[in-house]
């Protein structure tokens, strides 16, 4: 399901959003499904999307939190505690489609 909902996002990133990071844990159990989700989709993304910053931050410890950067600097995010690859590829999903 990650797969289509990663293809169905194709290359409008950067319709609504100016920046996407991903912040996560290398080991923490929480932070497994935004590993897997960068493991096995973020190169699709990337290719369909070269010039948007798709920003990946490991820091030991952290809680794993999707955080999308609009116009204007506003700034939105969401907690990925606990999440399978699915459930990342749909919150990125609803980022994309947001309008602040």
């Amino acid at each position: 399901m990650a797969a289509a909902v990663v293809r169905g996002i194709g290359s409008n990133l950067a319709r609504n959003l100016r920046e996407i990071r991903l912040h996560l844990c290398q080991t923490s159990v929480a932070s497994q499904g935004a590993r897997d989700f960068v493991e096995q989709h973020y190169v699709t993304l990337k290719k369909a999307n070269p010039d948007f910053p798709i920003l990946v931050r490991e820091c030991s410890g952290v809680q794993p939190r999707l955080w999308a950067r609009y116009d204007f600097g506003k700034e939105s995010s969401v907690a990925l505690d606990n999440m399978n690859a699915d459930q990342v590829a749909k919150a990125i999903e609803t980022v994309a489609n947001a309008k602040p």
